[in-house]
């Protein structure tokens, strides 16, 4: 299996428009290989009808998973369940959707959240729909 692990240690210097243009490119690289998969993989659920749910990661971890590692696993967190989303919307619907990054500081660190900005500018949360308190 290829699984690569990018270690963001910029992340610790770098101010937040540019943890966020950067965080903007590895969610076009994850929306690029779900496409990718949805090619590959027509009969693939949509990700509201996949039975998977938000699982909010543990800790310091933030683990990035495609399509196929969401299914088989069961559940997501936000970037993987938005760029899911996004990518089903560019593929199957040829619909421009984008990630849409927030952040907020609790404590010494940055958490972040992605969701769904749809092409007519609406917002759309997968992680909430699929059970993030």
């Amino acid at each position: 299996m290829y699984a690569p692990l990018f270690q963001l240690r910029a992340f610790d210097v770098i101010d937040n428009g540019a943890k966020s243009r950067v965080l903007e490119l590895l969610l076009e690289a994850l929306i690029a290989a779900d496409i990718e998969y949805l090619r590959a993989c027509p009969s693939a659920p949509s990700l509201y009808e996949s039975g998977v749910v938000y699982e909010e990661e543990p800790g310091e971890r933030d683990n990035w998973q495609d399509i196929p590692e969401t299914i088989g696993l069961g559940s997501g967190d936000c970037e993987d369940l938005g760029c899911w989303r996004i990518a089903e919307l560019r593929f199957r619907a040829n619909e421009h959707a984008t990630a849409l990054i927030t952040w907020r500081e609790v404590g010494d660190r940055t958490v972040y959240h992605i969701a769904v900005r749809r092409a007519d500018g609406a917002i759309e949360d997968p992680s909430r729909l699929l059970g993030m308190s």
